[in-house]
């Protein structure tokens, strides 16, 4: 498949994907506006983000008044995923591409454009991620441009209204891994209820951190606690066991 046809039909399968990516991303545009961001400041960041859960704690982060180190460190631990999606994909190309589309299609990398170009048949073809990102990347950040605007004109019930849909994206975000596997539904409970007793432990009040702080150490101590108590196996350690 030449590169003009792997492109379309990424553009294809990606619009699907863009739609989707709409929908989310005028619920954070409605967080976006809480935040006191313009629409094009909302489309610009999403453009370039693209990244539901980082974007979501980013701006929860910045309604509570959070130091930009504290911004800086939490987009780097909701997003490192995609730091293994990328080596994953790097195992797709063909060993003649060229350096600069290899890192190309690392930043075009999300969760649904990675399931897709991993599944696509052999050598992956840079133009295929391209094409998907052509249609997804605009739709996402157009949603949250859209979602900024509506929660500027729209009454503040409806805007509140609107805003329950975020809580519905968070769901939606940790509920169908949690029940694939029962490991990280133990530790979205844990960091509930670890979430709540540094609310309002007196001990841990008294240290003055602050909000996103306290979220970056318990990502780090949860999630470092769930690698080690229960690691998930690779292809060759199941065949060990």
């Amino acid at each position: 498949m030449n590169n003009k046809k792997a492109f379309f039909k990424g553009f294809r399968d990606g619009i699907p994907i863009g739609l989707g990516y709409f929908a989310v991303a005028f619920s954070l545009g409605i967080m976006a506006k809480k935040c006191t961001l313009i629409p094009i400041q909302g489309f610009i960041g999403s453009l370039f983000t693209r990244a539901s859960a980082g974007e979501y704690g980013v701006y929860t982060m910045v309604l509570q008044d959070a130091s930009y180190l504290s911004v800086v460190i939490m987009s780097l631990v909701t997003n490192l995923r995609y730091l293994l999606m990328s080596t994953a994909l790097s195992q797709k190309f063909s060993p003649e591409t060229p350096l600069i589309k290899r890192i190309l299609v690392g930043c075009c990398v999300t969760d649904e454009i990675f399931g897709i170009s991993i599944a696509y048949p052999g050598y992956l073809a840079p133009a295929y991620t391209f094409g998907a990102t052509a249609i997804a990347a605009p739709l996402w950040a157009l949603g949250t441009m859209f979602g900024i605007i509506a929660g500027s004109v729209l009454p503040v019930k409806a805007v509140s209204a609107l805003s329950v849909a975020l809580y519905g994206m968070f769901l939606a975000i940790i509920i169908p891994p949690s029940k694939k596997d029962k490991a990280v539904g133990v530790a979205v409970i844990c960091s509930f209820l670890l979430s709540y007793l540094c609310r309002n432990l007196d001990l841990l009040k008294s240290l003055n951190l602050s909000s996103g702080t306290i979220t970056i150490i318990l990502t780090l101590l949860i999630s470092s606690a769930a690698a080690v108590i229960r690691p998930v196996l690779t292809n060759t350690d199941e065949m060990d066991s």
